[in-house]
């Protein structure tokens, strides 16, 4: 009896077999704009979608579309389109389906990007925008109730890790006609499967786990051919296509991503165990501990709780400038999901787009740093942080000492 393939073998065999060409195991970075037809008839057939093949480089690509085939098999779907950026994957989505008149229900504690959209962009545009506690499932059930077109959540969020029950919230979005749309950033498909749980799309910003290695940029939703079809047909038009020699980066990292994702979460959970016994630390968020709002959610709906977590440091930025540069197995940079540990304040990161007053108001304080992990050694990052925080403690004392 067959065995459905479990996802780290998905993750390196899934998507590839029908772009392989003349014997070779590797995908292929195919460049070409555009492609040739000498019978008229296929050419129109392929043209029009009634026949498979590729016609120009801002609609479809091979490169590409073994990258959208892969992600659609992790994720369970039935077809995915793809995009130049994280960011492109979630605006083209909510642009697809939003017209003026229209409501959307979300979080507060969405990405800084995203959140740009509904208190700026999508207004704009004369669309109505919810946006709900993030964690409050009643606030957020009650808010949908009302009426909306797309019920957008995030979990976990970004930096916070908060978490919202996905199944819920898909049953009271269903209930009131509304899309229920997820981004599995910070999960990836290895943690969380968002469509099993009652979602209609999942997206991802590709540029993070999914690549694994900080050096291509892509985004990506998946669902019903239906409703991806939709998405693809804004994104052919508007342009925010995906270029083939990052969707070859992105093939090339995901096969190592089971691996990358069950290793960061070891030295995530041992972080935040550090974290823990800190005098520094105000709080630590990590959907692995018991101590996190909606652990028992988080516990529920993933399977593994993933590589990133944040805390709250006491002292604000003028600690973060002792602790931070203090580091040695880590980047300060504003990415996440790279096979190097990344550390960064939210300020400069996630929600650099936004004010002081728009993070306060998210429960973002300045001394809010995110961490994602990477997959180094374990005992090499906890002893690395120590040192760090050791370090800020002989600052500290020399500072009262003057």
């Amino acid at each position: 009896m067959s065995q459905k393939p479990k996802a780290g073998t998905q993750a390196v065999w899934s998507g590839e077999k029908e772009v392989l060409v003349h014997h070779a195991t590797q995908v292929p970075v195919i460049v070409s704009v555009a492609y040739n037809y000498d019978d008229m008839d296929e050419w129109y057939d392929v043209a029009i979608g009634k026949k498979p093949g590729h016609i120009y480089g801002r609609n479809t690509n091979p490169t590409v579309q073994a990258f959208e085939d892969k992600v659609k098999t992790l994720e369970g779907a039935d077809d995915a389109t793809s995009f130049s950026t994280g960011m492109a994957a979630i605006s083209n989505t909510l642009y697809t389906f939003l017209t003026p008149g229209d409501r959307i229900v979300s979080i507060k504690d969405t990405y800084g990007g995203t959140n740009k959209l509904f208190t700026e962009f999508l207004p704009k545009i004369g669309v109505e925008v919810a946006l709900c506690t993030t964690g409050d499932h009643e606030a957020i059930e009650e808010e949908v109730a009302k009426g909306c077109k797309i019920l957008y959540l995030e979990t976990p969020t970004n930096p916070t890790v908060k978490i919202t029950d996905i199944e819920r919230m898909a049953k009271a979005g269903h209930a009131a006609g509304a899309l229920v749309v997820v981004d599995n950033t910070f999960a990836t498909p290895i943690n969380q499967h968002p469509l099993s749980l009652g979602a209609d799309l999942v997206l991802h910003s590709a540029t993070k786990f999914l690549g694994g290695h900080a050096d291509a940029l892509g985004g990506v939703v998946c669902g019903s051919r239906e409703l991806v079809e939709q998405i693809y047909h804004y994104r052919e038009i508007n342009g925010a296509s995906l270029d083939p020699w990052a969707a070859y980066l992105l093939l090339r990292g995901m096969k190592t991503l089971k691996l990358r994702v069950l290793q960061q979460a070891k030295s995530a959970m041992a972080i935040a165990k550090l974290l823990q016994k800190q005098e520094w630390v105000d709080d630590v968020f990590y959907p692995g501990l018991e101590s996190h709002t909606n652990y028992d959610i988080a516990e529920k709906q993933m399977d593994g709780f993933g590589a990133m977590l944040s805390f709250s440091l006491k002292g604000g930025m003028d600690s973060v400038k002792i602790l931070l540069p203090a580091l040695k197995y880590a980047n300060r940079a504003a990415n996440l999901g790279a096979v190097e540990t990344t550390y960064g304040p939210a300020r400069t990161t996630s929600h650099v787009e936004c004010t002081a007053k728009e993070r306060k108001a998210m429960g973002i304080p300045d001394g809010l740093i995110r961490i994602s992990v990477g997959i180094e050694d374990t005992e090499d990052l906890v002893a690395d942080l120590e040192q760090a925080f050791e370090k800020l403690n002989q600052s500290q004392l020399l500072t009262l000492q003057e």
